[in-house]
Parts: structure tokens; C-alpha cells; sequence
């Protein structure tokens, strides 16, 4: 039985997953609450309606009473929410894919409400970008076995240590998962060369994920000492007025000395000074001094007195401030422009924030442009002492400040298609070999573009996390995803049902037909890895955690002899 699933919501996400959903021979039902000119096609089909999907009627004339999934695209969280609570109450046991910004809040549904999976087009697109500006390297993370395994991608020079080595060997460790394998000079799939004993070559790209280790990353002394000294730089404007303070104070406390040393034979040099720092900073002590003293230098000594109380009363109040105030700290937490090899990210909305938080989990240094000061994200990049440089990046000056002529790589990831090119552009202008990223809403413009202008990489967050979206409609649970040498890799898992195309196979056999990488099964007695998974055979009920191009999503869940074209805009 072909699954029935609706969609609400059909903006550029909601109907590319709609598209890709009936593709593959789902049965799916559109609602929008407007027409729009690409839906008249669907409207006249029946295939879409247009109404209000957080009402009863409408989500009754979808058929949600018998439907297995609902897929909410919404960008408003606040009405696929209300979408969720009308839709339980009508099938309280219908699978929920809820496209939802706020995580916590996603994360929190997703462990009260049975069946309920939250998920983000800017979580899921961010990590290929960070990969594209890294060098398109496919590094990240997956979530396996209640734990965050990072990957990384290791590609096999003259000097790399598993060069000539097995791949079979690598397969058997428990400590690392093989996730993909890019041959230099065949096209061949990881399964098949594994099984075939198939050496690494030179030029060779092998994706892996290893286990984490318990131990927290620490910068390098280097790196402290290269922000201590930028810190010293930035701290000395504000540390040359208590400077120029301190010298006014002891050169007053030298005058007075000398004069009272000279004023009378029997008084020392150190019962002077003693007298002179005890009449300036109020302290007292030794007032015979100036008792003994001539009318002249009593005259001298209120002098000094008043002198001296203004001098140490602005020497306290500049050093107060400087460490009980927010200089000393300032030192030490604030975020300052790299001089090289760092990332500028232009734009701090959705997608920007999770790239943020994908590179800096990576290690990377990164500076921001955001033209709102009152972006909501502002605090999240000042946590990471990130630093913030608030102007307009297509600006030169903007972009020079941000020292772009050092950076690694540049991402332009505003909201606006328009000005994430003008931006690229004036980077390209300064800097010519820098690596530009650019985010587009219209992936046809994107494909364009890339080629037009000869930027690393013109991406649509739609066009990445909408197959994520579609595999989750269809009984998978995404994982993660990245990209190598421009394939796209979804890592999830799907659960083996009697109607499922793998059901009955074997995992090698199956693994070789689609080129998907199999990582672990979950059966009711247990969990499979290494050489033994390959030979097992699925049944209702096992899940397989897998990893697989975008391209190929299909197989997961295209029933025998299901061809339906459908025209996507």
C-alpha cells in the first residue's frame, strides 16, 4: 500500500517536498491556504486544496483521519503548532513532520509526543555549507548510538598511512564507520569494494565517521599567546590615560620631596617622602615636616595638598575602572577580527546562526557581518566570542574591516538572493581568490550563477534539506547529511516494513543495487555491524541505519514499476 501523506504548506520547502513526494509514487495531499500559479495543475487534479490547514474541515477533506503522515512546511512555527494540536485531536496516531526554527522547542515535542519528529531547513542546509567553505571537505557529525560521532574525510596522498591498505580492514573497526568511498579512477560503491578486497589508491577519498573520545579541545599555547598580544593591543588606548595618570601622581610626590629635602637641612630624604605620600593620598604621617617648615613652604604644602587630592582622586577612578570595570574584562572576553585564515559570514538570520555554530564547533575562527543591531542572534555569536562588525557587506570598507583579504573563505547567506550576489561580487572585486559561498532562494538561479559568475558554491537551503524532509515523510529519521566532491549524502534510518522495496533482501545485496552504505541494524534481540551485517537479511520490523546519495532516496521507498514524472518548479 503506497503511504498517504499531507503536506501543509506550500511555499518553496512545502511544495519541492510535495514534488518529490509524489514522485515517488506516494499518495499525497496538498493544502495551502492561497492559490499560487504552479498549483493549478494540483488544484484541478484534487491533489491540492486551498484553505486554512489549521481548521477541522480542511484537514478532514484531506483525509487525515486515514492518512499516515502529515508533513507541516510552514515557515510559521506558531501555525504548524496550531496545525499539530488540531491534527492530533482528529488522529491522535498520525506521524507528525514538523518544520519548526525553534529547536528547544522542537527537542521538547519530540519527546512528549509519540510519533512527532521536528525539523529545520536551516539546520539541516548550514552543515553544507560549512563543508563547501571548508574546502567542500565533508566534515561533520552524525548521531549514532546516543552518541555524536564526528566525520572527516581523509584523502589518500603519497604519504598517507593507509595508502595500499584494505578497505576490509577498515571496515571491521568498531572504533570507525566507513560512511562514503570515492574511487580516483572507477566508479564503484563502498559495500562492493569492501567485499571485492580492494586497496586504497592514490587520489582516493574515504568519508568516516570514528567514535568520539572524552576529552575537551583546548586552544594551543600559540593561539593564547597570539590573542594575548592582539588583547595588549586593543587594551593600550584604554590603558594610556591611568598611564599618563600614574606619572603626573609621582612626579608630584618627586617635587614635593626634593623641595621639602631642600628646604631644611635635618629633614631626610625618606622622612620627605614619607610626608609627601602621606599629605597626597591622605594617608598622613610625619606632619612635623612641614610644622618646622617656613611660611613659604606651608604655602607649598596646601598647594600640594590640593594638587595631590585631584591627582589621586582621578588615579583611583581611572584605576577602578580599569579593573573592577569592564576594561580588565573587555581584555580578556572580547571578540576580535582575526588577521587571517578565518571565516566571514555575512548575514546572521537562520541559516547564518547554524553556520555560525557548525564552524565554531569545528574549531574555526569566524567573523560576522550583520547590518541589524538588533538581530535576535546578536547574543549568540557575542556567547561564542565571535566578533560582530555591524555595517553593510557589499560596503569595501565593511569588508576590509573584516580583514576579508586573509579569510579562508567568505558565505554571503542573507535572506536576499539580490544582495548575497552584490555582496559575492564586491568580495570577488577585493579579493579574487578568496573562496565565496553563496546562499540562493531559486535553485535554478543558483545552478546559473555558479557557472555565470565562477564562485565555490551557489546553494538553495531548500534544495538541500527538502530530500531530508521527503525520507522522513516516507518512515526514515534523518541523521545528518553532507557533501563530497559535489554529491550530496543523506544519513538516516528507516524502518523495514513488509511493503518496503528492501524487505527480504539481503543487506550486501541491497547495499550494492542502490549504493548505500549500510552502518548498523537494530533487530528486537540486536545490534549488527561489520562483516555480519552484510549477510543479514531484513524483515518487518528490523531498522536500518544507513547513509546514501540524495539522488538515490528514492530506492528507499519506490514501489515495483512506480514511474511518476512530475514537472517541479
Amino acid at each position: 500500500m503506497k503511504p498517504r501523506i499531507i503536506v501543509c504548506g506550500l511555499g518553496r520547502t512545502g511544495y519541492k517536498v510535495y514534488s518529490l513526494l509524489k514522485l515517488q509514487g506516494a499518495t499525497v495531499i496538498g493544502i495551502n491556504d492561497r492559490p499560487l500559479p504552479h498549483l493549478e495543475a494540483d488544484i484541478a487534479a484534487n491533489t491540492v486544496l486551498i484553505g486554512d490547514f489549521c481548521s477541522a474541515p480542511i484537514l478532514l477533506a484531506a483525509g487525515i483521519r486515514d492518512a499516515q503522515t502529515l508533513v507541516l512546511a510552514s515557515n510559521n512555527d506558531a501555525v504548524n503548532l496550531a496545525a499539530l494540536t488540531q491534527a492530533r485531536v482528529l488522529n491522535p496516531h498520525i506521524r507528525i513532520i514538523n518544520r519548526l526554527f525553534n529547536d528547544s522547542l522542537g527537542d521538547r515535542l519530540d519527546h512528549i509526543l509519540p510519533g512527532h519528529f521536528s525539523m529545520s531547513v536551516a539546520a539541516l542546509s548550514a552543515p553544507v555549507f560549512a563543508f563547501a567553505a571548508l574546502g567542500n571537505r565533508a566534515i561533520g557529525q552524525l548521531r549514532l548510538f546516543n552518541q555524536t560521532w564526528p566525520i572527516r574525510e581523509e584523502y589518500i596522498d603519497e604519504d598517507h598511512p593507509w595508502l595500499g591498505r584494505k578497505l576490509s580492514e577498515l571496515w571491521e573497526e568498531r572504533s570507525r564507520m566507513l560512511i562514503y568511498y570515492l574511487p580516483a579512477y572507477m566508479q564503484m560503491d563502498l559495500v562492493s569494494a569492501v567485499l571485492s578486497g580492494r586497496h586504497l589508491e592514490y587520489g582516493d577519498r574515504l568519508i568516516i565517521a570514528t567514535q568520539p573520545r572524552n576529552h575537551s579541545a583546548r586552544r594551543t599555547v600559540r593561539q593564547q599567546m597570539l590573542n594575548l598580544l592582539v588583547g595588549l593591543r586593543y587594551f593600550q588606548q584604554h590603558i594610556r590615560p591611568t598611564i599618563l595618570v600614574t606619572i603626573v601622581l609621582l612626579l608630584t610626590i618627586l617635587i614635593a620631596t626634593v623641595t621639602y629635602t631642600a628646604a631644611s637641612a635635618h629633614v631626610s630624604v625618606i622622612d620627605a617622602l614619607y610626608f609627601s605620600v602621606g599629605m597626597i593620598t591622605g594617608a598622613g604621617g610625619g606632619e612635623e615636616v612641614a610644622e618646622m617648615a617656613p611660611a613659604d613652604i606651608k604655602v607649598f604644602t596646601v598647594l600640594m595638598m590640593l594638587v595631590g587630592a585631584a591627582v589621586i582622586g582621578i588615579f583611583y577612578a581611572l584605576l577602578n575602572d580599569l579593573i573592577l570595570g569592564t576594561r580588565f574584562q573587555e581584555f580578556w572576553n572580547t571578540a576580535r577580527v582575526p588577521h587571517r585564515n578565518h571565516y566571514i559570514i555575512c548575514g546572521l538570520g537562520g541559516v547564518g546562526v547554524q553556520v555560525l555554530q557548525q564552524l565554531h564547533a569545528n574549531g574555526c575562527e569566524i567573523v560576522v557581518i550583520e547590518h541589524d543591531p538588533n538581530n535576535r542572534f546578536l547574543n549568540v555569536a557575542r556567547a561564542l566570542k565571535v566578533p560582530v562588525i555591524i555595517g553593510d557587506a557589499k560596503v569595501a570598507t565593511t569588508l576590509q574591516t573584516a580583514r576579508v583579504g586573509g579569510a579562508a573563505a567568505l558565505l554571503s547567506v542573507t535572506s536576499d538572493d539580490v544582495i548575497n550576489l552584490e555582496i559575492a561580487l564586491s568580495v570577488k572585486g577585493l579579493a579574487p581568490r578568496i573562496p565565496v559561498i553563496v546562499r540562493s532562494q531559486d535553485p535554478q538561479f543558483a545552478n546559473l550563477a555558479q557557472q555565470v559568475f565562477d564562485f565555490e558554491a551557489v546553494l538553495s537551503p531548500v534544495e538541500l534539506a527538502a530530500p531530508s524532509f521527503a525520507a522522513a515523510a516516507l518512515g526514515g529519521r534523518v541523521l545528518g547529511n553532507g557533501m563530497t566532491a559535489d554529491i550530496l549524502w543523506v544519513a538516516l534510518s528507516t524502518l523495514i516494513t513488509p511493503a518496503h522495496p528492501f524487505c527480504g533482501k539481503r543487506i550486501q545485496d541491497v547495499a550494492i543495487d542502490t549504493d548505500l552504505v549500510p552502518l548498523y541494524l537494530e533487530t528486537k534481540r540486536q545490534t549488527t555491524h561489520g562483516w555480519n551485517l552484510l549477510e543479514v537479511e531484513l524483515t518487518p520490523g528490523d531498522v536500518l541505519y544507513l547513509t546514501m546519495p540524495a539522488t538515490h532516496l528514492e530506492q528507499l521507498w519506490r514501489t515495483q514499476g512506480a514511474t511518476l514524472p512530475v514537472q517541479m518548479s
